[in-house]
């Protein structure tokens, strides 16, 4: 299965994200996002897949990805359990990296960590030990204090010995193709379920993605808004029912996933010209002209 893409929105004041999730959660799935990601997990253990790799975890492993390489981690938990606190996460652009690269010289033996993480990098014992307390510290860390152990810890992981390289060397993402796949599944998704109430929120749970990211993404894939794009997907399937049966028009209203008569017809009309009846009416008589002809 293609990977989801997800829009990890670091806020325009920050330079990187910190945070922490239990399992399950929306984000755990096959999927991929531009920027890298360290995952330092704290309970549970399973399988984990990093781009053409596949693994086991436990608690205090601790895995750097670069840049749209597809990544999961799986939890083997009892069906129904939960764990509050699974992982803690930290991502930041590549952009923001290079830039500050570019600004201190000091800075370029990140380079080295960085071009690994493509391949993903999981660290020794000794390395994650002497790494996770700075890591979850920037889960409260604020101003200076913040930006100080963010670069603390990568130093640490710059520095680190016996790290394990863990795609193969010639595993390359695809990140064009990904997101292509993955408006497709996601338009997959609403022609299977348009019969359903559908909202934006709910296929952004979908695709994995918070609701504001969706809805742009959405947008530059079909140039249209979501509710748009779902009215014009019900009114075509409401015109082939009309046509190829004999359902009564509140019938195909609601097989069509419209909640009342009143604004099936209002739209119908807005986008055909004509009512329901009147256009089933006049599909018949030009079908009845050509078998006459």
């Amino acid at each position: 299965m293609s990977p989801y893409l997800e829009l990890v929105g670091i806020q325009q004041q920050e330079s990187f994200k910190v945070w922490s999730h239990g399992y399950p959660y929306e984000t755990v799935r096959w999927h991929f996002h531009p920027e890298y990601e360290l995952s330092y997990i704290t309970h549970t253990a399973g399988r984990f897949y990093v781009g053409d790799y596949t693994g086991t975890f436990q608690p205090g492993q601790m895995v750097l990805v670069g840049p749209n390489v597809p990544h999961n981690w799986i939890s083997d938990l009892p069906a129904g359990a939960t764990v509050p606190e699974r992982c803690v996460v930290l991502q930041f652009s590549g952009k923001s990296m290079q830039d500050g690269i570019a600004a201190f010289p000091e800075l370029v033996p990140l380079n080295r960590l960085l071009a690994d993480a493509q391949r993903g990098i999981v660290f020794s014992p000794e390395v994650t030990a002497k790494a996770a307390p700075l890591l979850t510290g920037l889960l409260e860390a604020r101003g200076f204090q913040r930006v100080h152990q963010f670069l603390a810890l990568l130093e640490t992981l710059a520095h680190a010995q016996d790290s394990t390289l863990l795609a193969t060397p010639t595993f390359a993402p695809d990140p064009e193709g990904y997101q292509s796949s993955t408006i497709n599944q996601v338009l997959g998704y609403l022609a299977e379920h348009l019969h359903e109430p559908l909202s934006e929120a709910d296929l952004a749970r979908y695709a994995g993605m918070e609701s504001s990211a969706f809805s742009r993404f959405f947008r530059r894939h079909t140039s249209l808004p979501f509710i748009q794009y779902l009215n014009r997907l019900r009114l075509n399937r409401a015109c082939e029912l009309l046509i190829s049966s004999d359902q009564a028009v509140t019938d195909v209203c609601y097989a069509c996933g419209f909640n009342n008569v009143s604004n099936f017809n209002r739209q119908f009309l807005a986008h055909k010209s004509m009512p329901p009846t009147q256009f089933r009416r006049y599909y018949r008589l030009n079908a009845d002209c050509e078998v006459a002809a």
